[in-house]
């Protein structure tokens, strides 16, 4: 099956609608969207692990729990978190408002916030936002939405595939925030993915979860995890194709094209982490199993020497093995082989646990690309997972030390 990517993002496949605006929030910059779809349709989403959850995810969870949605609503610059029962009763009016503009039912209505925590909603604005975005809505609007939900990201994230599923053809447009906070357990990040394909809630949820354990479970920028996180999906079904069910060719096919549009979304996430400078794609292979692998390549990534050592361009592979260590993985590291690759080949910097003499000019080359790659043998089994990171630089302190200014 032929997966082709082309533009569109949320608004791409059939019947849905979207809209960004500037309502007041933020100085200037666009702070509110809406995304709507004309038919009702079957919805999944996936939450932060964050105990302190903010009052729109869970006006959201309560919403989802029918698996129905037909619009979302969401706004930038403020989180709505921490915000006590004025910010539940916020996030309420929100989807109620909304629901009133586009005449659905509340109880299908997304409501999602990202920005400063412990603020209150300045309610009279955001009303004004919703009844703007709803009434501008459009198949062109998409792109506006994308740039709505960003807070401290420099380039919207939308991503956009087709395929064919029983002789029809079904699409799935996604937009994204992220570039701070972002850890795995529900990356720190706002998703919306939106699909024309027709599929049976249950198939649609497994879906989400494995592309979501696979794609923004697999990423780090700083170790932090989000009050606010979410990924939600929906599936309204006017591609017209046969009813997708779990078990089924179509449904891997399907979950194939979900998982490219959040892995091409996880990577975009990390490569816009706030003062990165490198993006770091960590593979660690021959694991005792898959969690092994998984386990390792996260602790890779969100290891503060490793990505310091990367932003300095010093191949310090010690501090590599030493993450493995710590991870909880049980291995034998007298087994372990460490290497650095990108555009100008690869390098092995460790061999059976040790180090071995190897070119500090071809590492210092290496590690002054953009993109790099860690590879870590354990030769210890057939377990494989990536992850994917970036590096620690002066500029990130200096973001998040005048994030409210």
């Amino acid at each position: 099956m032929d997966i082709i990517f082309n533009k569109g993002g949320i608004t791409a496949p059939e019947g849905f609608l979207a809209s960004g605006v500037h309502c007041g929030i933020k100085k200037c910059k666009k702070d509110i969207a809406v995304v709507y779809s004309r038919v009702p349709a079957a919805a999944a989403g996936v939450f932060t692990t964050n105990k302190v959850k903010a009052a729109p995810l869970k006006v959201t969870m309560e919403n989802l729990k029918n698996r129905k949605a037909q619009a979302i609503v969401v706004n930038s610059g403020n989180a709505n978190a921490c915000t006590g029962e004025d910010g539940l009763k916020d996030a309420k009016e929100m989807a109620e408002l909304t629901a009133k503009q586009l005449k659905c039912g509340v109880e299908d209505v997304v409501v999602a916030s990202t920005g400063v925590i412990g603020v209150k909603m300045p309610m009279d604005k955001v009303r004004d936002g919703i009844v703007k975005c709803c009434s501008t809505v459009s198949k062109e609007g998409g792109s506006d939405a994308a740039c709505a939900i960003m807070t401290t990201d420099t380039f919207k994230k939308e991503v956009t595939v087709s395929m064919n599923i029983g002789g029809k053809k079904i699409t799935i447009g996604a937009m994204a925030k992220g570039s701070g906070m972002i850890h795995p357990n529900m990356a720190t990040m706002l998703c919306f993915i939106s699909t024309d394909a027709r599929i049976k809630e249950d198939a649609l949820e497994k879906a989400l979860r494995l592309a979501t354990a696979r794609s923004f479970n697999m990423i780090s920028v700083d170790g932090d995890t989000s009050t606010n996180d979410m990924a939600v999906i929906f599936a309204n079904g006017l591609a017209g194709n046969r009813l997708i069910e779990q078990e089924t060719e179509d449904f891997d096919e399907f979950y194939r094209g979900l998982e490219i549009v959040c892995v091409e979304l996880a990577k975009m996430m990390v490569k816009d982490g706030e003062g990165a400078t490198k993006f770091m794609e960590v593979e660690v292979k021959n694991a005792p199993d898959d969690l092994s692998a998984v386990m390792a390549a996260r602790s890779i990534t969100r290891s503060n020497l490793v990505k310091t050592a990367i932003f300095g361009e010093d191949a310090n592979w010690g501090r590599i093995i030493c993450a493995v260590g710590y991870s909880g993985v049980d291995f034998d590291p007298n087994l372990v082989d460490i290497y650095i690759s990108g555009k100008g080949g690869e390098l092995m910097l460790a061999q059976n646990g040790m180090g071995i003499d190897f070119s500090e000019d071809k590492a210092k080359e290496l590690l002054k690309e953009k993109d790099i790659k860690v590879i870590v043998d354990l030769k210890q089994g057939c377990g494989h997972a990536t992850a994917w990171g970036c590096d620690l630089s002066y500029d990130y302190v200096k973001i998040n030390g005048s994030y409210r200014t």
